[in-house]
């Protein structure tokens, strides 16, 4: 093998470093594929993330059973912990945040039904036409103010008690809002859309795939939320940072009649204890420590803003970052340039591109990004 080697008076940046070992590793097959998986930044999701070490460990030490018996001792322990941290009667594991919607909605409409939702909701537009297939429920689908919707809207939008018009009998909120770019409902408005189900005689779910960056955000508790709320969906696969899992809460016969539709869509699984010491670890070492994602999603957006190509970003709450590039320019190229120096972004329309920040992404990543953002014009 030739011999590798740099002169001692040369003193490249950490960047050229790995750009250096790039180029002599192409050749190399699957190591280069390898390292460079793990020298990207991936900023398309905050499911990307990979298990930390201490996640990984809980994970080998779990005790399990038969979760679908009811004997996981580790899932059992997660239910109990998360319904009462959100003061509610009973929870229930689920493999997926989808699954967790979709499942509430069935049990909370029939056939026939109309649900109330923002026109870019998860539920609506990202679950595979779930309400429909799952529930044979149509959707109201409102326009809101970055995916949040108002009390009046609700009232509004309820269909009145006339046989040719759908049962309007259910709302579903999304806090933090995805498309909305990690925007946050405020509290008092919530509190307002709960006095307006209870006129018009509706059940209100809660969408909290990434409810814990909206209670960091805002510092909430989660208690004030269970009493709002019928049902809650919480994912611990998002800024958590766990592999797989969310958890569905409500009232003891609500989560008993949940469990039988879980079973019936197929997401019984048996020693899922493995991935619930997942969500216990995240729970006690993961939440406070959004507050840094939020910080750096702030930090992306202002180079953003320096950016001649951009022209929109939408306000940033939390560790999302949505925008636009001005006319003309192709959201597409602008990706390849990014991917072309190690970072992934997602395009999430014709003119609109999103990154997230999560735990796997730290300050000295979120410092490059921003160095390419700004050289990239």
């Amino acid at each position: 093998m030739i011999p590798i080697f740099m002169p001692p008076e040369f003193s490249p940046s950490p960047q050229t470093l790995i750009n250096f070992w790039l180029s002599l590793l192409r050749n190399f097959g699957p190591l280069f594929i390898i390292l460079k998986f793990f020298l990207l930044i991936d900023l398309r999701s905050d499911t990307v993330t990979r298990p930390t070490p201490g996640m990984m460990k809980a994970m080998m030490e779990a005790s399990v059973g038969d979760d679908v018996f009811m004997e996981d001792p580790t899932v059992n322990e997660l239910e109990k912990k998360v319904h009462e941290l959100f003061g509610m009667e009973a929870g229930l594991y689920c493999s997926s945040g989808t699954m967790s919607n979709q499942i509430a909605i069935k049990c909370h409409t029939q056939p026939g039904d109309e649900v109330i939702c923002e026109r870019e909701a998860h539920v609506y537009i990202y679950e595979g036409g779930g309400i429909a297939f799952n529930s044979g429920s149509q959707v109201r689908a409102i326009a809101g103010d970055r995916g949040r919707i108002s009390a009046q809207q609700i009232s509004n939008a309820v269909n009145p008690d006339d046989v040719h018009k759908a049962r309007t009998s259910l709302v579903c909120l999304e806090n933090t809002s995805n498309r909305g770019g990690g925007s946050c409902y405020d509290f008092e408005e919530i509190k307002k859309i709960r006095k307006v189900c209870d006129e018009k005689n509706l059940l209100l779910h809660l969408d909290g795939a990434r409810l814990f960056n909206a209670l960091v955000a805002r510092k909430e508790s989660p208690g004030m939320y269970g009493k709002i709320f019928n049902s809650i969906s919480v994912c611990f696969n998002k800024g958590l940072g766990c592999p797989s899992g969310s958890m569905l809460l409500g009232t003891t016969s609500f989560i008993h009649k949940a469990r039988r539709i879980r079973k019936l869509f197929g997401g019984g699984m048996r020693q899922t204890g493995f991935l619930a010491a997942t969500a216990m670890y995240a729970l006690e070492h993961h939440v406070e420590r959004l507050a840094m994602d939020h910080a750096h999603a702030k930090q992306i957006a202002e180079t953003l803003g320096t950016n001649p190509k951009v022209s929109t970003i939408l306000p940033v709450e939390t560790n999302l970052v949505i925008f636009g590039l001005i006319p003309g320019k192709d959201p597409k190229k602008f990706v390849d340039e990014m991917k072309a120096a190690g970072i992934l972004l997602l395009p999430i329309s014709e003119t609109s591109l999103r990154m997230v920040t999560h735990l796997n992404v730290d300050s000295s990543m979120v410092d490059k990004v921003c160095t390419v953002l700004k050289e990239i014009r």
